[in-house]
């Protein structure tokens, strides 16, 4: 089974080419639902985020609002790492026992949509690494037209993370978005042949 690791920045199309590698036959993993499923109500690491951050980031559901959450980590690295601490374990958990039951169900290929996740030190768990990019002025145009935000907020996030360079330095593909649908499946078509033929 190879594992193949799908990063990118906000914005630069990785839900995309993950559904397009999914109708090529990949098994898609998105760490950031992991996510979600780590912090359900009553789960271990929604106990310690309570005793870490405090009752307020739970909502009436006893969810916790990740929103809120969210800005209290944004650009507070001391919090960040409180976060991470207590998710990244719980999300590598559930991660090996799905990848396990992958192997043994004989999946050939898996995609693990994983962001910041591959920036830092997971790359370990995956065989190769593919980077999504799209010039600045797209991603802008992109979170105005999907999530509201302003272009303050949006380079602010932009920001945040690991520049494109980096993440090309350490990549084995690199699928640029900014082009038309039926242009972005036949990039990806293409560098998944490739993949396949280097088996």
């Amino acid at each position: 089974m190879k594992v193949i690791g799908l990063t990118g920045g906000i914005g630069s199309g990785k839900s995309t080419v993950a559904r397009f590698m999914a109708e090529l036959g990949a098994v898609v993993i998105e760490l950031d639902k992991v996510g979600h499923e780590v912090m359900k109500p009553g789960s271990k690491a929604w106990s310690l985020l309570v005793d870490e951050f405090g009752s307020d980031i739970i909502t009436t559901g006893r969810e916790i609002d990740r929103s809120k959450l969210g800005q209290m980590v944004f650009n507070n690295s001391n919090a960040l790492k409180r976060l991470t601490d207590i998710i990244h374990p719980e999300i590598d958990r559930i991660l090996e026992e799905r990848l396990s039951e992958y192997r043994r169900c004989k999946v050939d290929y898996v995609v693990l949509v994983a962001a910041a996740r591959l920036d830092t030190d997971k790359s370990s768990q995956v065989d190769e690494i593919w980077v999504t990019i799209t010039p600045q002025e797209v991603v802008l145009k992109r979170l105005k037209d999907r999530s509201g935000f302003s272009e303050k907020e949006s380079k602010a996030r932009i920001a945040s993370q690991l520049p494109d360079k980096e993440r090309i330095k350490r990549a084995d593909v690199v699928i640029d978005t900014d082009c038309s649908l039926d242009e972005l499946r036949s990039r990806v078509v293409s560098a998944w042949g490739k993949m396949q033929a280097q088996r």
